[in-house]
């Protein structure tokens, strides 16, 4: 495998971004979730953020016609797996290829559908691999939350490093200290990761620009998370959330008549509400739930 500055050289050969998409009649699909990054600048600043890249696996979900990718094997990744459901971008992300000297791998498919442990073992069993890409907003959360319940865990990731709308970056985050955006999504994230935002970018930056800012968010797993069963997590967290401005004592009585168990495993007031619980009260009454009867 040549070093990857004669990638980098070869990859320089390449018609700008702008050119490509042109060529190709890459008109960005609204109903797809679909913003261009022609900056490549800012590609590369994405690409760096988890760290140097040298020996690493990178999985990119939704490249589109290229640009992250670009800068993904600029910076030295040893092999970028990127996942693409719009045929359309395939000979785009072809051209690529040729210039990438072996070092990227086009996978046709629909993230949502895939199980990385199963489907892209020959990527993900062969050494570290770091999550990288501009997510296609119409699949961010649902694409997070079934990395953040991977089993067993440790999980197949070592690093999520994704692009979403600002406002799902802060649910992220967000801790009981945020009340707005604390919820379901920031309860799991915090249970197995350590998640932080790296940086905003403005919609100006995008081709067509959307009408949110976007965020760089990077999630680090905790190798050795709390205890506690993640579907029992999902529930309390789904019923608490779900009737958010109720109290306990009432919001829960989906899991059933008497939600007063839960509330004591939490150790917190029946009249407390989601917004106010830590991490650990909700792990609490998730293991609760999960115990036998």
């Amino acid at each position: 495998m040549p070093p990857p500055t004669d990638v980098k050289a070869s990859l320089a050969a390449l018609p700008p971004l702008r050119e490509v998409v042109r060529a190709h009649g890459l008109s960005a699909r609204k109903s797809l979730g679909q913003n261009y990054l022609f900056d490549l600048n800012l590609a590369r600043k994405i690409a760096r953020s988890t760290g140097p890249l040298d020996g690493i696996t990178v999985l990119e979900i939704g490249p589109g016609p290229g640009g992250l990718t670009r800068a993904l094997l600029e910076e030295g990744a040893a092999r970028v797996v990127a996942v693409e459901a719009d045929r359309r971008f395939v000979p785009a992300l072809e051209e690529i290829a040729t210039h990438a000297h072996s070092r990227l791998t086009i996978v046709e498919a629909d993230a949502l559908a895939l199980e990385p442990r199963r489907d892209l073992a020959a990527f993900t069993a062969s050494g570290p691999v770091r999550v990288i890409a501009n997510l296609p907003y119409n699949i961010a959360t649902p694409l997070l939350v079934g990395w953040l319940k991977s089993e067993p865990w440790p999980p197949w990731w070592q690093v999520l490093a994704v692009m979403v709308q600002r406002e799902v970056a802060l649910r992220i985050v967000a801790t009981p200290r945020e009340r707005s955006a604390y919820g379901r999504l920031g309860v799991l994230a915090a249970w197995r990761s350590e998640a932080r935002l790296l940086f905003d970018v403005p919609a100006s930056a995008f081709t067509p620009p959307p009408k949110v800012t976007s965020s760089l968010v990077r999630l680090d797993p905790r190798l050795s998370p709390l205890p506690c069963n993640g579907a029992a997590l999902e529930k309390v967290t789904a019923a608490a959330f779900g009737q958010r401005r109720k109290m306990l004592r009432q919001s829960l009585k989906t899991l059933g008549p008497d939600p007063s168990p839960f509330i004591a495993a939490a150790g917190v007031p029946p009249t407390s509400r989601a917004e106010e619980l830590t991490l650990e009260a909700f792990i609490a009454m998730a293991n609760a739930l999960s115990a036998p009867s």
